[in-house]
């Protein structure tokens, strides 16, 4: 088998969803599997995956074993020869696994391969390529100068080396993962990302950013952004600290003590509440039952042209291809216009409209 699909998912069942329909389109004529981790969620994911997707190799675990193990756990039963670990909150193009292996098989020494990953409004995501955070390039992330945490080198459509990929959205050999231990299980949430893409840099293999294919990260539904989402991540910078660069106990009061400022001083972040002042559907025909469900008139439309500010757009995906809504998403960026995505034969409309929050999901049942 050639790829194993691994997705963990956690009380997110409408995007996985959405996820599972984009990957099953993008898998069609290769040799793949798909695996869900399901992390005791309490919502009725395990359900619907047993009953929209039959096919999909389902683990229930019973408690949340957080990212890095539960991951682990996917990965134990993948049989491809290349993995990709993919978050629930993604849509990725119907070409997006073909043209990435594309590009490995023609690489040697080969780390992890990322890629371009933009929000839901089409904003890049700057995680998707990153330097290693070493104490100065992390001190200032923290501080809010992120210029040299990213890697800037490379534009966001291009391809090359970089140091780190994000967790959202990794292919990796399955015998290079289980080489370096997968991801270290000391990190329950956040951090796990760089520690593996730096374990497979000491190693000597090169890391990748792909640039010429856009995958959709809603972000802010799988982890939703409160208080308790600066603490872990701080805290998962202590474990690698620790483990990668610990030198003396100067540098590791240094560490613990701007870590700890940071965490202190920081201030909650300020989403403004959407106006939404009409919807255009994006389809073949109107759908007069998610017309009903909206609080405002819905003009249908073939294309997202002359566009009027706060217009929400939403995509009819038994229309349109994922490549064709991440196409038009990528190419009309204007912050007052957000967007919503009907996935095939389902009774319902999802979107996310910033990174912080979590989404939205209309249903029209």
């Amino acid at each position: 088998m050639k790829l194993s699909i691994v997705i963990l998912n956690y009380n997110v069942r409408y995007f996985l969803e959405l996820c599972l329909k984009s990957v099953q389109a993008a898998i069609t004529n290769l040799e793949a599997e798909i695996i869900v981790v399901d992390n005791d969620s309490e919502d009725d994911t395990c359900e619907m995956v047993k009953t929209l997707f039959p096919e999909v190799v389902l683990i229930e675990n019973k408690e949340n074993f957080g990212f890095s193990k539960g991951n682990n756990i996917g990965v134990s039963h993948a049989k491809g020869e290349y993995l990709c670990i993919l978050n629930p909150d993604t849509v990725v193009a119907e070409d997006t696994f073909k043209s990435m292996l594309a590009f490995v098989e023609s690489k040697s020494n080969l780390g992890i391969v990322g890629c371009k990953l933009i929000d839901g409004i089409g904003n890049f995501l700057p995680e998707s390529k990153r330097n290693i955070p070493f104490v100065k390039e992390a001190v200032k992330k923290l501080f809010g100068d992120s210029q040299m945490y990213y890697a800037n080198h490379l534009k966001e459509d291009q391809t090359g080396k970089v140091d780190v990929l994000v967790g959202a959205f990794m292919l990796v050999k399955r015998d290079l993962y289980n080489k370096v231990g997968g991801f270290d299980e000391d990190y329950f949430m956040y951090g796990e990302d760089i520690d593996l893409s730096y374990s497979v840099l000491k190693l000597g293999y090169d890391n990748y950013y792909f640039g010429s294919t856009s995958v959709i990260h809603f972000k802010g539904e799988s982890t939703l952004r409160d208080k308790h989402y600066a603490r872990r991540f701080y805290g998962a910078m202590q474990i690698f600290y620790k483990k990668h660069f610990k030198k003396n106990r100067l540098f590791d009061a240094f560490v613990w003590f701007g870590i700890r400022a940071v965490y202190f001083f920081r201030r909650s972040p300020v989403v403004n509440k959407k106006h939404v002042a009409s919807y255009v559907y994006i389809s073949n025909k109107m759908n007069p039952k998610l017309e009903a469900a909206l609080p405002k008139k819905m003009i249908l439309q073939s294309t997202i042209k002359n566009l009027k500010d706060a217009t929400e757009v939403v995509f009819d995906a038994n229309h349109l291809t994922y490549k064709e809504i991440i196409t038009m998403i990528c190419c009309n960026k204007n912050k007052s216009i957000t967007y919503k995505i009907q996935p095939q034969n389902s009774q319902f409309i999802l979107g996310s409209d910033n990174t912080i929050s979590r989404g939205e999901v209309v249903h029209f049942n």
